[in-house]
C-alpha cells in the first residue's frame, strides 16, 4: 500500500492527468497533428485506473474487476477513435474539449472518480447485488457502444451510403446509440462502486452526472444534431426519421413515433435544443398563402 499526497489519490490522479494531457498538447502544437487528442483522452482513463490499483496494492476483486472494465473500454474506444480519425480526419465526439487540455483533463479526472475511490479503498464488503447490477449495466453499455461504432463505420465505408444518415442496426432505434452505451456503462461503474462508498464519498456520482450533462448539452448530441439538421433538414425522409427515432434510449420507431411530445421531452430526453437548427416545415396552407401573396404583389 502506498499513500501519495492524499489517501483517495485525488491529487496524484489530477497531476498525472494534467501531465499526460500536456504531453499530447505539446505534440499537437509542435507537429500540428491533432489526430492523437481523442486517443490521449481515452487512454488517460486506463492510466488512472491501473495507477490507483497498483498504488493501493489491496487487489480486492472489486478493484480488479472495475479496473479491467475501464481498461477494456479505454483501449477499445481509444483505438477506434484513432483509426477513425486517421481514416476520415475527424471525430466530433469530443470537439468542445479537443482544443482545451483543461477541459479534457477535467473530463477524465471527474468521470474516473468512482474507480479512483474504489481503488483507493480496501475493497469494501463482500459480494453485493450492486456489483452484479453495475457489471451488467457496463456489459450492456459496452456492447451497445461498440456495436453502434462498428455499424456506423461500416455504413460510412460503403460508397452507396454517401450523403445519407446512418439508420441501420441499432441506429434504427436511437439517433445516438453510442452515447447511450457510454452513459450506461459509466453509470454501471458508479453502481458497482456503491458497496465501497460512505458519507461524502457518494458525491463521486458527479462522475457519471458530468459525463451525462456533457453529452446531453455540450460535446455530444447537440453538435451532431446541428450538423445533421443542416445537412438533411430539408429532406422529408430525414424529418420522419428524426420524428420517429429516439435521440438516446433504444426504442422501436413504432413506439417512439406515437408518444406525445411531452413524454418524449420528460422521459426520453428529446430536448428542444436538438431541433433548433431544423428548417421550419412549410405546410400546404403556408404554400397557398405564399402563392396568394406573390400574386398580389405581381
Amino acid at each position: 500500500m502506498v499513500k501519495v499526497i492524499d489517501s483517495h489519490y485525488l491529487a496524484i490522479t489530477a497531476i498525472v492527468t494534467v501531465g499526460y494531457q500536456f504531453i499530447f498538447f505539446v505534440i499537437t502544437a509542435l507537429f500540428k497533428f491533432d489526430q492523437v487528442t481523442d486517443f490521449a483522452g481515452s487512454t488517460n482513463f486506463v492510466i488512472l485506473a491501473v495507477l490507483t490499483l497498483v498504488l493501493k496494492g489491496t487487489w480486492h476483486y472489486r478493484q480488479i474487476v472495475l479496473t479491467v472494465l475501464v481498461v477494456v473500454w479505454g483501449i477499445r474506444l481509444g483505438l477506434f477513435l484513432l483509426m477513425r480519425i486517421l481514416q476520415w480526419g475527424e471525430d466530433r465526439r469530443f470537439d468542445e474539449m479537443r482544443e482545451n487540455i483543461g477541459k479534457l483533463a477535467v473530463w477524465v479526472w471527474t468521470v474516473s472518480l468512482p474507480v479512483t475511490f474504489v481503488n483507493a479503498s480496501n475493497g469494501g464488503r463482500f459480494f453485493q447485488p450492486a456489483d452484479v447490477i453495475g457489471w451488467t449495466m457496463w456489459v450492456a453499455g459496452f456492447l451497445i457502444e461498440a456495436t453502434a461504432d462498428q455499424q456506423k463505420l461500416s455504413f460510412k465505408k460503403c460508397p452507396e451510403n454517401k450523403g445519407r444518415w446512418c439508420d441501420v442496426g441499432v441506429w434504427k432505434y436511437s439517433r445516438h446509440p453510442n452515447y447511450f452505451g457510454e452513459m450506461l456503462l459509466w453509470w454501471g461503474i458508479y453502481v458497482a462502486s456503491l458497496p465501497v462508498l460512505k458519507g461524502v464519498e457518494y458525491l463521486v456520482i458527479i462522475g457519471p452526472v458530468f459525463l451525462t450533462l456533457l453529452l446531453f448539452f455540450v460535446s455530444g448530441i447537440p453538435l451532431l444534431e446541428e450538423s445533421a439538421d443542416k445537412k438533411y433538414g430539408s429532406l422529408g425522409a430525414y424529418r420522419h426519421y428524426k420524428k420517429t427515432t429516439s435521440p438516446l434510449v433504444l426504442l422501436p420507431r413504432g413506439v417512439y413515433g406515437y408518444l406525445p411530445k411531452w413524454c418524449k421531452t420528460v422521459f426520453l430526453f428529446e430536448f428542444p435544443l436538438y431541433s433548433r437548427n431544423l428548417p421550419q416545415e412549410t405546410t400546404a396552407w403556408d404554400r397557398r398563402n405564399s402563392k396568394k401573396s406573390q400574386r398580389s404583389i405581381d
